[in-house]
């Protein structure tokens, strides 16, 4: 009786011990202000790059970005060098970024605004980050079983 019962204290267990994946999250990299839909600028460029060199050895599954193109020139060397194809999420619902995200059961990285990458590590249950201001570039989020990592990504 005490084997079963240790068995199914196990058994019970096992959800809250399984190991969830990561869920990366970042702003897109350096831009001019006051412009729409820019490019990056050099700067946000090589950030780009370090940021596909930071993400080596690492397990990735999928790549969210909103439909601007700061946003795919940021993910696009990682995407890139992983053979990932961009999928496109609304910046606007929080909500459904976040369940995509946690549906793929697998690492993704999602990039974001200043306006939204705080609510998104927020929505994955992790303390909400700062506002981010505009010169707030390069920095990335990894959410794990609602606690976050916070790393910095250098242009050089």
């Amino acid at each position: 009786m005490r084997n079963l019962i240790l068995a199914f204290a196990c058994f019970l267990a096992a959800p809250a011990l399984a190991k969830e994946p990561p869920i990366y999250v970042t702003r897109h990299y350096d831009t001019p202000a006051g412009e729409r839909d820019p490019d990056l600028l050099p700067q946000g460029k090589a950030r780009a790059e370090k940021l596909a060199k930071w993400f080596r050895g690492k397990k990735l599954k999928a790549i969210y970005v909103s439909d601007f193109k700061r946003t795919r020139q940021t993910a696009g060397p990682l995407a890139a060098a992983r053979g990932i194809t961009l999928e496109t999420y609304d910046p606007r619902d929080t909500p459904a970024i976040v369940a995509r995200a946690r549906a793929a059961k697998a690492p993704v990285l999602i990039v974001g605004h200043s306006n939204t990458v705080p609510d998104i590590v927020a929505g994955l249950g992790a303390e909400r980050p700062a506002e981010l201001m505009h010169e707030n570039f390069g920095d990335l989020w990894r959410v794990s079983a609602n606690t976050a990592s916070h790393f910095r990504i250098e242009q050089d």
